[in-house]
């Protein structure tokens, strides 16, 4: 069966524009078939190289399907390693690795002498404060000949330690992704209500904990006739993430809800939701990733059907790399 875009099948869609290619369009169909045929087909294309590049981040050797372990600092000090006599033992890396130390709301790790471990493609030799992903210079300590790397998390008032390896098994046996059938009729225009005074959003992540996201205001839409509304997180460029729930969840996407990014309000607050880009987040992938879930306001009655489905594990035994 064809696929359909702004219902229209595809099949039909090629033939147009090839026509009108071939210098036969004026015969064939009309200047307006064809214009419209082609902006279909632009809009495919777009929509396929965004898929393309989501599918090419995903499987870097440092993207989301590496991720091997995460680790939370509980005591003032562990020794970490592969091996077994580690206080905290990594699934990957060298089998003593270091000492990772919390002093004075501070984490510091000092590496186990002669360990080949690398920070910013320099050779690590001595004591260093580890920085944290919420710190503009995160500290990223590689090791493995640069397969593997360790960060530093922080999550509230806890912190833990995310490891990642280029072999990991996620990676290696990633399935790709599936969505539904592009189409224009779920590109929506959206305006843009500030809060006034901007607010915050509360929102609880994967393994538990709330997490206070700047929450300039509101895109409201409408489907079908019906009106509805998706609370947006600022990011530092102005444009917005929205996470959201919707009748697909658990039957068809992700059950945990999905992301969409939106851009930044023009001056009159209008942007456009493009739903055939909602995507899966890190956790839909990994089960040492730290996702926040869709707040309350955000679980919509309406199916979406369209943008990235659920993804199809295979299974990973242990998860090991």
């Amino acid at each position: 069966m064809d696929r359909k875009i702004s219902g229209l099948p595809m099949a039909a869609l090629l033939m147009v524009v090839g026509l009108a290619g071939c210098g036969q369009g004026s015969q064939a169909v009309s200047e307006q078939e064809a214009a419209v045929s082609a902006e279909d087909l632009s809009f495919l294309n777009d929509n396929q190289a965004w898929r393309i590049e989501r599918h090419s981040r995903l499987v870097q050797p440092d993207g989301w399907t590496s991720l091997v372990g995460l680790h939370w600092l509980t005591l003032k000090a562990h020794y970490i390693g592969s091996g077994a006599t580690s206080g905290m033992r990594l699934a990957v890396g060298p089998e003593r690795m270091g000492l990772v130390q919390r002093e004075g709301g501070k984490v510091w790790f000092t590496p186990e002498s002669g360990v080949d471990l690398r920070v910013n493609e320099q050779p690590l030799r001595g004591r260093i404060q580890l920085h944290s992903d919420q710190e503009a210079e995160p500290t990223v300590v590689v090791f493995d000949q640069g397969k593997g790397s360790l960060s530093l998390l922080q999550r509230g008032p806890h912190q833990a330690l995310r490891v990642r390896h280029a072999d990991a098994a996620t990676r290696q046996q990633f399935s790709g992704l599936d969505y539904w059938p592009a189409d224009r009729r779920w590109v929506l225009p959206a305006r843009f209500v500030a809060h006034n005074p901007a607010r915050t959003l509360q929102v609880v992540d994967m393994v538990g904990m709330s997490n206070t996201l700047a929450n300039p205001g509101r895109l409201v839409f409408e489907r079908d006739g019906q009106s509805y509304a998706l609370e947006a997180v600022a990011n530092a460029d102005g444009s917005l993430l929205v996470m959201m729930a919707d009748g697909t969840s658990g039957h068809g996407s992700y059950a945990a809800g999905r992301y969409l990014d939106v851009a930044a309000p023009d001056a009159q607050g209008q942007t456009l939701l493009d739903f055939n880009r909602s995507y899966n987040p890190p956790c839909a992938f990994s089960i040492y990733a730290t996702c926040p879930l869709p707040p309350a306001e955000n679980r919509l009655d309406l199916r979406i059907e369209a943008g990235e489905k659920a993804y199809a594990h295979k299974p990973v035994a242990g998860q090991e790399v």
